[in-house]
């Protein structure tokens, strides 16, 4: 399914956090959002799952307003892991990981044997299977997020919003989870702060600064050593592997590392 943003404000505390943005992602694409914290990465998305509604502008997905979805279609068409895992409920993992199985459920429907097997599967793919019975307050910050992720996950919907998915993973599992993600073949748009992961598996990159959208395209097009400096006061060298842009950041000012040879360095 298609997301559009079509010149959406959200204003948040009698100010506008996020000004006209419009951004698209085609179906079954992966597109980051990037830009500094406070660019309003996190109160668009909202806009998308319906957290906060937009003063201004529409966001549709496969052309329909989110805003005139049922609350349990919605819940179908949009799966969200959020950047910080609830902590305040008293469930198991694998009861919380069957909480995204309620939108396909009658009122008071029962768990059903597809419903188990949907989330056995989703608690294999985000490698928590061992930690079924284990209380969700119990566990790490990044266990956590695994757990929200399968939650998502056994919500099967054709919709993902990621935000700040890597926040509590370590470097192995940042790269785990993006790389599930690439594989479900939905739709996915995530708040990413590490542009290393957003140029290594977004199909596209979204930034925002000052509640704008200020640039939007490949990752190869879009993260340039000028944009960056621009929007995130750092000085950067792009360097090239296989699987696209490699970055190597300092503050503005410094001395370039000596590993990093002047052949090696994109200009």
């Amino acid at each position: 399914m298609r997301i559009d943003f079509d010149s959406v404000t959200v204003a948040l505390g009698g100010s506008d956090v996020v000004r006209g943005a419009s951004a698209s992602v085609e179906s079954g694409a992966i597109v980051g959002l990037v830009g500094p914290n406070g660019s309003g990465k996190s109160s668009l998305l909202r806009t998308l799952y319906r957290a906060v509604a937009p003063r201004r502008g529409i966001v549709r997905v496969d052309g329909r307003d989110v805003h005139g979805l049922g609350g349990r279609e919605l819940a179908r068409t949009v799966a969200v892991m959020l950047q910080d895992a609830p902590t305040d409920f008293d469930l198991s993992v694998e009861e919380t990981v069957l909480l995204g199985r309620a939108p396909h459920h009658a009122s008071f429907g029962r768990d059903t044997p597809e419903d188990l097997r949907i989330v056995d599967e989703a608690m294999a793919r985000t490698g928590i299977r061992e930690l079924a019975d284990r209380m969700v307050a119990t566990l790490s910050g990044g266990q956590r997020q695994r757990v929200m992720l399968a939650r998502a996950l056994a919500q099967q919907t054709p919709v993902l919003v990621l935000d700040e998915p890597s926040n509590h993973l370590d470097i192995s599992h940042q790269h785990d989870l993006m790389s599930t993600v690439r594989g479900l073949g939905c739709t996915v748009i995530a708040a990413l702060h590490d542009l290393n992961l957003a140029a290594q598996y977004c199909d596209g990159i979204v930034v925002l600064a000052g509640g704008e959208v200020v640039a939007a395209g490949t990752a190869d097009l879009v993260l340039t050593p000028e944009l960056i400096r621009s929007v995130f006061g750092v000085d950067v060298r792009a360097l090239r592997d296989d699987g696209g842009p490699v970055f190597a950041f300092r503050r503005l000012g410094a001395s370039a590392p000596d590993t990093l040879t002047e052949s090696s360095v994109i200009r």
